[in-house]
């Protein structure tokens, strides 16, 4: 025989549990096992313990004014969906909220670059060189629209263990230009990136191909693009680009949405190495030098398009963020 329970009897079974000192995962799980998919949600259980130990203990439903609309459920999905024009979405992740002055600097950067490079246009941006530092991770499971799979209406849902980042990684900075890739340069295993590191291990590295390709060790007329780092912006790096004859051009402040290597670059990387797991630092950095190997210069190409592309976007937006930051 079989019958439910009301949400008043599941709200005094979990009184009760709460009251002999059960945590209210256990209590969830106690529930699960005697009712099955009956059982109030692991949220619900949770809920209920807050409101007991606020000296809550009430298991009715709270009092509430109630009209009755005399309408179906289908006509009310109308009403939202195709006359108020509503939809619900899930929330966008931001690096923080922008004040005032930060959205300003945004836009000043966006509208200076846009003007001396004009739109994209100028022989200049082939001078511009951006880069950045970022973490590889021995396994960095897939996004979520990675798991997709076609399956028919009758087929169960796939189902997938959540995995954590390893705590194996190595950073690696890639620097690249309009006209195609310049210089990965791995960050030595228990090293620290620093302003001596970004000076006297990295941007020699960097400056190096840049060199060879000028057929010059003259720099002049080169633009150096990254973001606003401790290292980038310390007085030593300061030094040794001026001391080089290379004009610094920093990024706004918490601005990865207008960062080539953060909006483009490093995120195509990460995709073609998520979910698969390397035994060392051998095997992530292989695969992700054959990942790097795989770019085109059309890539390149089209980072820096997408950048002027971006600038728009941001004074439209008045320099709020303007779309998802991976």
């Amino acid at each position: 025989m079989s019958f439910e329970l009301s949400r008043e009897q599941f709200r005094t079974t979990i009184l009760y549990n709460w009251k002999i000192g059960l945590t209210y995962k256990d209590c969830h799980a106690r529930l699960l096992q005697a009712w099955g998919e009956q059982a109030p949600s692991d949220h619900t259980v949770f809920n209920w313990f807050r409101e007991f130990q606020r000296n809550k203990f009430s298991v009715q439903d709270a009092p509430r004014s109630k009209a009755i609309l005399g309408i179906s459920s289908t006509a009310i999905n109308t009403i939202i969906h195709h006359y108020i024009n509503l939809r619900k979405v899930c929330v966008r992740w931001v690096p923080l909220t922008l004040t005032n002055d930060e959205k300003q600097v945004r836009v000043q950067f966006c509208r200076r670059s846009l003007k001396r490079f004009e739109e994209g246009r100028s022989r200049r941006v082939f001078d511009t060189i951006t880069g950045d530092e970022s973490w590889f991770y021995h396994y960095d499971p897939e996004l979520k629209e990675q798991s997709k799979v076609w399956m028919s209406t009758t087929d169960s849902r796939p189902t997938k263990v959540h995995r954590n980042k390893s705590a194996g990684k190595r950073m690696v900075a890639i620097f690249f230009m309009k006209s195609g890739l310049i210089k990965p340069v791995r960050l030595e295993t228990g090293a620290t990136v620093n302003a001596s590191w970004y000076v006297n291990t990295c941007l020699p590295q960097v400056f190096s191909v840049i060199s060879e390709q000028r057929e010059t060790r003259d720099l002049r007329g080169l633009i150096f693009h990254d973001d606003n780092a401790r290292p980038h912006r310390a007085w030593l790096t300061n030094e040794f680009l001026l001391e080089n004859h290379v004009e610094q051009y920093p990024n706004p402040p918490y601005s990865p949405d207008l960062s080539p290597c953060d909006f483009c670059l490093f995120p195509k990387l990460k995709k073609q190495l998520r979910g698969i797991r390397f035994n060392d630092d051998s095997e992530m950095l292989t695969a992700l030098e054959q990942a790097i190997d795989g770019l085109t210069k059309e890539d390149f190409k089209n980072y820096f398009e997408d950048w002027f592309i971006r600038m728009h976007k941001c004074i439209d937006a008045e320099g709020q963020y303007f779309e998802k930051i991976n």
